[in-house]
């Protein structure tokens, strides 16, 4: 026995030496873990299709880490490994029993499956939800798996973020620690598929045509996705047309697709789906995470933690932001993300200062780190900070005026031309990203803005340069007025820091870990990089229940907020703003028509002309959450 603990001492050095913040291997696991593939039983009888890695040879009892997921513990076979990534390198050292399961209806497990679950706050005998099942696996796991200390954390990003947040809702007295990451919270206001009842069209057609696949029976080969026959998806979903023929190109098998065409507003059915307001009463300890250009669920992690905090005073609840696209803090490199550097690894400062702390404290017992109640990137100025809340004390909201002329100052506008108009042509929306390319891309919350500022159905509208520092901590609030000549509209407000013209990063390029490169041959002078952009259905700007028309030619107040900023424009630098009304194919085309737009034809499709005021009467502004020095 003694020289079997040397042995696997001497490997967890080896790998604590040789793996930091890289890939452990499928040969490093299999030669210090065994894997077991099991069939866990629900209180319905329905059984779950659960992995568990356990480390070999190792004296003593270990902590039990899950990951429920719907998108596969694969590879399937006890002798088939995986390679996990950068952030459970640490867990392996550590011995954790990481346990991975699919969840109901997917893949190997058994029943039927249903996207974001509703959770059920007070099920009968043998209901079930995704905190049941949680429930149930937990209470299987420290029962059965040999040698495990009797202490359970669940993590996961994105889907498997939901299913995490729903496990701190089982109340499971093993549960200690809980992580959801990127956690889907709410798919009509903020998250993936509809922002403020706007359809990301884009990420829904490219998932759902493949994930929404119906599957008859347990299986370990997944769904293919749509063929799509160009790699211009511009051009694909322009000529797709409407969303009711698009609907023709997803087919009629995908029940979830069908839902959304059928639910257009905020109805029952989306408010089910919603978690939040069931966030109460939580037993284990919190550790919500997000980045703050991740594409697909940056609202669900500010609006996790909020709700969490809101309705469970003194429970430890902590929340992480940093400059991550989604899931960018579990790989082993957070140096960049796209054109714009961070200046350190934040992804590995992340794992080594927050969450490994946070699992070995509540699940090894391991001495308790001070890890601050908000930890926060600020990009711009390229630092952590630490706050006792969030939204951050000490922030002030300011206005900044949208001026005659294309300025931007804190000062209400005087005189001048009372607005500003574009066109705005469903049949030639403005692109999110100026490149041809197939799949939604991971850096366009950071991207360059200069080809949109040049096209004319873009406002453009920009302070001098910073005479100093000038930080922004928390939610922005769009507070626009604007009249239009038809009867619905989009608005797309994008918050920008301007490069000054003689700006360079320098040094060689930096390699990404998808193949890409930090260019140093970048023009980065003037380069307006997009801090945070948002989209708002305008028919929902008083109600997300009951959407109302524009009365054309009518100036009518659209107030919206964005998702939380956390960043410093520079002094030197300068401030920009811009004002659109599409913003294609991330977000589907609104005809501009008052309608349900997925019954719409192409008949509804029509060009608005746009006015977006800055007179003193009618003063559009931006609030800024400006945090004090």
């Amino acid at each position: 026995m003694l020289k079997q603990t040397l042995a696997l001492f001497v490997a967890m050095l080896a790998f604590s030496a040789s793996r930091a913040q890289q890939e452990p291997e499928p040969a490093w696991l299999q030669e210090n873990y065994t894997k077991s593939e099991v069939q866990v039983p629900m209180r319905d009888g329905t059984r779950l299709f659960t992995v568990v890695y356990a480390p070999k040879n190792a004296p003593g009892e270990h902590p039990i880490l899950i990951e429920r997921t719907p998108y596969s513990c694969a590879p399937y076979g006890e002798g088939q490994f995986p390679k996990m990534r950068a952030s459970f390198a640490h867990y392996l050292r550590k011995g954790y029993i990481i346990v991975k399961q699919d969840v109901r209806g997917r893949w190997m497990s058994e029943g039927k499956f249903m996207d974001v679950r509703p959770y059920n706050p007070a099920p009968k005998k043998n209901e079930t939800d995704e905190s049941t099942d949680t429930y149930d696996t937990i209470d299987w796991l420290v029962k059965n798996v040999k040698n495990n200390n009797g202490n359970v954390g669940v993590s996961g990003i994105s889907y498997p973020g939901f299913y995490s947040t729903m496990a701190a809702l089982s109340h499971h007295p093993a549960l200690k620690a809980v992580s959801p990451q990127a956690p889907v919270t709410d798919w009509f206001l903020g998250d993936d598929f509809h922002h403020n009842g706007a359809f990301m069209l884009n990420d829904a057609f490219a998932f759902y045509s493949g994930f929404g696949k119906p599957r008859p029976y347990p299986t370990t080969v997944g769904p293919a996705g749509y063929p799509y026959p160009t790699k211009d998806n511009y051009k694909f979903f322009l000529e797709a047309g409407t969303l009711p023929q698009i609907a023709q190109l997803m087919g009629d098998s995908i029940a979830f697709w069908k839902d959304l065409y059928s639910h257009p507003v905020l109805d029952a059915w989306w408010k089910a789906r919603n978690v939040r307001p069931h966030l109460q009463k939580l037993r284990p300890a919190m550790l919500v995470v997000g980045g703050t250009f991740d594409a697909e669920d940056c609202f669900g992690a500010w609006a996790t933690y909020k709700a969490i905090e809101k309705q469970n005073p003194g429970i430890s609840n902590r929340i992480v932001m940093g400059p991550w696209y989604h899931g960018q803090w579990s790989t082993n490199d957070g140096t960049y993300l796209g054109n714009v550097k961070f200046g350190a690894n934040t992804a590995e400062w992340y794992q080594e200062n927050i969450e490994h702390p946070f699992f070995d404290h509540y699940l090894l017992g391991t001495p308790e780190k001070a890890i601050p109640e908000a930890t926060v990137f600020f990009t711009g100025e390229n630092q952590w900070r630490h706050f006792d809340q969030w939204p951050a004390a000490g922030i002030t909201e300011k206005a900044m005026y949208l001026q005659p002329g294309g300025g931007l100052s804190f000062s209400k506008p005087a005189s001048g031309k009372e607005f500003s108009r574009y066109t705005s042509d469903p049949s030639k929306p403005v692109p999110y990203v100026p490149e041809i390319h197939h799949t939604r891309t991971i850096s366009y919350m950071t991207d360059d803005q200069r080809f949109a500022a040049r096209r004319p159905d873009v406002l453009v509208f920009q302070t001098g340069v910073l005479t100093e520092d000038l930080t922004l901590a928390g939610p922005v609030v769009a507070e626009l007025l604007a009249s239009i000549s038809t009867t619905d509209a989009d608005f797309v407000v994008k918050l920008i820091d301007v490069f000054p013209d003689d700006f360079s990063y320098g040094g060689p390029d930096a390699p990404t870990a998808h193949g890409r490169y930090v260019s140093t041959t970048y023009p980065m002078g003037g380069y307006q990089m997009l801090v945070r952009g948002e989209v708002m259905r305008g028919k929902f700007r008083e109600s997300f229940e009951k959407p109302l028309p524009f009365v054309p030619g009518k100036v009518t107040s659209v107030k919206f907020t964005l998702p939380d900023v956390a960043h410093t424009f520079l002094k030197g630098h300068r401030l920009m703003v811009q004002v659109q009304s599409s913003w294609f194919p991330l977000v589907d085309r609104n005809p501009q028509t008052f309608t349900d737009i997925y019954k719409a034809g192409p008949e509804a499709f029509v060009p608005s002309d746009i006015n977006i005021w800055h007179s003193a009467a009618n003063a559009s502004r931006i609030l800024l959450p400006v945090l004090s020095k």
